[in-house]
């Protein structure tokens, strides 16, 4: 009975060691996030959402409903990047309203 005891308590002890830092150091945490690939700074374009990833994590967001609201997003980005070009092109001719 005591040898059991005397077994429990120092199994408690080397637990208790490792979890201290004491014995075998654990290993480096890996980071598994991916890259950021969205500029800092500055306006997006409809390339970096598409390009834009998320690290996994348990419980997370569904990957296909976040990949398809990037994609909406990035094809809404474009839209309004040309319909900029195209008023600044008629501006630049004279063709736009004039207030």
């Amino acid at each position: 009975m005591w040898f059991f005891a005397i077994l429990i308590v120092l199994a408690l002890g080397g637990v208790a060691l490792v979890a201290a830092g004491r014995g075998a150091p654990l290993a480096e945490a890996y980071d598994d996030r991916p890259d950021a690939t969205v500029p800092a700074t500055g306006p997006l374009s409809g390339d970096d959402l598409r390009r834009v990833r998320f690290s996994l994590a348990f419980r997370g967001y569904r990957q296909s409903e976040v990949d398809a609201l990037l994609d909406r997003l990035a094809s809404e980005r474009e839209r309004a990047d040309q319909s900029d070009e195209q008023r600044a092109t008629d501006a630049g001719r004279g063709d736009g309203p004039t207030a």
